[in-house]
């Protein structure tokens, strides 16, 4: 997670895109929740591999992985130099059965991972593989080859960005030797290419299938995965309503999540709004949004906006994206 997340600017311009809330959760935690819960066995560690964030954010990250019962790590990447080095960055955790993930994307999936296999790769099947790294299966499900955005059509099956090992040392050596040995692809060190020789020498792997693959990579995404996350809440009938949100002559239209303290007033939220902690809505119609912490917003009507913490709107009807500080009367 060390990149800088300029598709969802200005919302990364002073919060690291992995802890941007959705649905009152960093998508970060959301990730290691859903991740954590496809495995028997508990985690022991989770590292985390970030850039030059300070010290407020790295303790943030070590929270999450303790809320997973895990001890939190922080490593540094300095340079965008490919995925094989970034997970290199954290080799000291390269042992034992391990799990990879791209902190960007969050999925949905009912399966438990079979850790006596040599590895299981995520993957969902896409209509334009050619963005994407991608396998194609044997008749038995086993990967036979890997594919970094191909030009030709090889396959569909999408790799997400999640990946586990049972032995993380064997993937620490594969690692170093492409960067020890200067073997990049399209510039970088790729991780697909130590899949590819582990796969050579013998490895095994097969694929979790996701249901779905949501992506936080710009506003209109990160609405839409807002909106999918709540659908999921609203399935399990779980309450993202805080018990102390005051409403006063307001219309809920759930799923909707509302953060402890906010004041609703005179508004239709609905459906498919996250609204932070300490928010006041007045005389508003807003749907399908994330509205973060402490702000206040005023005879709007929104839809597909991303509002962040501290901001102060009024009088206008817009889709906006507005970060953190922002100020339009």
């Amino acid at each position: 997670m060390a990149g800088r997340g300029s598709r969802l600017r200005p919302h990364t311009l002073t919060v690291p895109k992995p802890l941007v809330p959705i649905a009152g959760k960093p998508i970060v935690q959301r990730l290691v929740e859903d991740i954590v819960q496809m495995f028997d066995e508990p985690f022991e560690h989770i590292g985390f591999v970030i850039g030059d964030f300070g010290e407020e954010v790295e303790q943030e990250l070590r929270e999450v992985a303790g809320r997973a019962g895990a001890e939190g790590h922080i490593f540094y990447q300095d340079q965008p130099l490919g995925t094989a080095h970034a997970i290199l960055c954290a080799e000291s955790l390269l042992g034992g059965n391990v799990t990879v993930a791209f902190a960007d994307t969050l999925f949905k999936a009912d399966a438990k991972i079979d850790t006596s296999k040599d590895g299981i790769i995520w993957t969902h099947e896409v209509e334009d593989p050619s963005r994407f790294g991608v396998v194609k299966l044997d008749a038995n499900g086993i990967i036979t080859e890997f594919h970094e955005k191909p030009n030709e059509f090889i396959s569909n099956e999408a790799i997400i960005g999640i990946y586990y090992f049972q032995d993380g040392e064997y993937l620490k050596n594969e690692l170093r030797y492409l960067v020890d040995n200067d073997i990049k692809e399209k510039g970088e060190y790729q991780l697909t290419n130590a899949l590819e020789n582990m796969k050579q020498k013998g490895s095994q792997f097969g694929i979790a299938s996701v249901e779905e693959w949501l992506d936080c990579g710009n506003k209109n995404a990160t609405v839409y995965t807002n909106q999918r996350i709540l659908e999921f809440a609203k399935a399990r009938e779980d309450s993202l309503i805080a018990g102390d949100v005051v409403l006063d002559n307001a219309t809920i239209i759930e799923p909707c999540y509302i953060g402890q303290g906010s004041i609703i007033k005179e508004a239709v939220i609905g459906p498919h709004v996250s609204i932070g902690s300490g928010t006041i809505i007045e005389h508003s119609i807003i749907s399908n949004s994330i509205i973060q912490n402490n702000s206040s917003v005023k005879r709007q009507i929104l839809t597909n906006s991303m509002i962040g913490n501290f901001v102060d709107i009024a009088g206008k009807t817009d889709e906006l994206s507005l970060g953190d500080y922002s100020t339009q009367l």
